[in-house]
């Protein structure tokens, strides 16, 4: 069986916790339910308090939501950023500096190296690969990420769209988990400014890992 019915003040609240976290999310219930795939009416009788549910699908609105347990049961949960103290961290990236890999294809420049545990990873790059053979395996990896081209053309490959090509002062947010690509589309040299983000602690590591494969030392 799916759903239970509890006492009325566990399911009061599980509704409240619901309905909180829908609204903080910007989605109405109908895009809770194509999100986790439970049916609208459930979802609706929960937020009503007339409905618990049992923990199997209590994990399967989580991950459809994307966000943590705890907060179908403490919606303050799900605002704990809006609490976090102000570290007054900073990092200056002077021009020239930075962690560079550079290959045949690409040259990434890290920029804010000396910040551990961030969770926006900057990156400078430069894109000489013209071609898919050239540029190898579409790149994935944990977030999402926004690409600003700052000159030249640029085309971004990805497996589910047909390529866009970018002029200087365009820009294309993804989903990083779709395999992706960036190619030289014009005569003079392309660059751009990537900011990835993710939830994941080790993104930086990630990203160094995938760009260091295509790397003449294997750094």
């Amino acid at each position: 069986m799916s759903e239970i019915n509890t006492p009325e003040g566990i399911s009061s609240q599980l509704g409240q916790c619901l309905k909180a976290a829908r609204q903080a999310r910007g989605l109405t219930l109908k895009q809770v339910a194509e999100r986790t795939g439970m049916a609208l009416s459930t979802l609706s009788k929960v937020e009503n308090g007339l409905m618990s549910l049992t923990y199997d699908k209590l994990l399967q609105l989580t991950s459809g939501l994307q966000m943590e347990i705890a907060e179908l049961f403490n919606p303050l949960v799900g605002r704990l950023d809006q609490d976090r103290p102000v570290t007054a961290r900073r990092s200056i990236s002077r021009a020239g500096q930075g962690q560079v890999i550079a290959t045949r294809f690409y040259t990434y420049t890290y920029q804010c190296t000396d910040l551990i545990g961030k969770r926006m990873v900057p990156i400078v790059a430069e894109v000489r690969a013209r071609s898919l053979e050239e540029f190898g395996p579409l790149l994935r990896h944990a977030g999402e990420e926004y690409f600003l081209v700052t000159s030249g053309r640029v085309a971004v490959h990805t497996e589910f769209y047909a390529p866009e090509i970018l002029d200087a002062g365009d820009g294309i947010y993804l989903d990083s988990t779709m395999g992706h690509a960036y190619l030289n589309a014009g005569d003079e040299p392309a660059r751009g400014v990537c900011l990835c983000t993710s939830e994941a602690p080790d993104l930086y590591d990630q990203l160094r890992r995938i760009a260091s494969r295509d790397s003449p030392a294997g750094d």
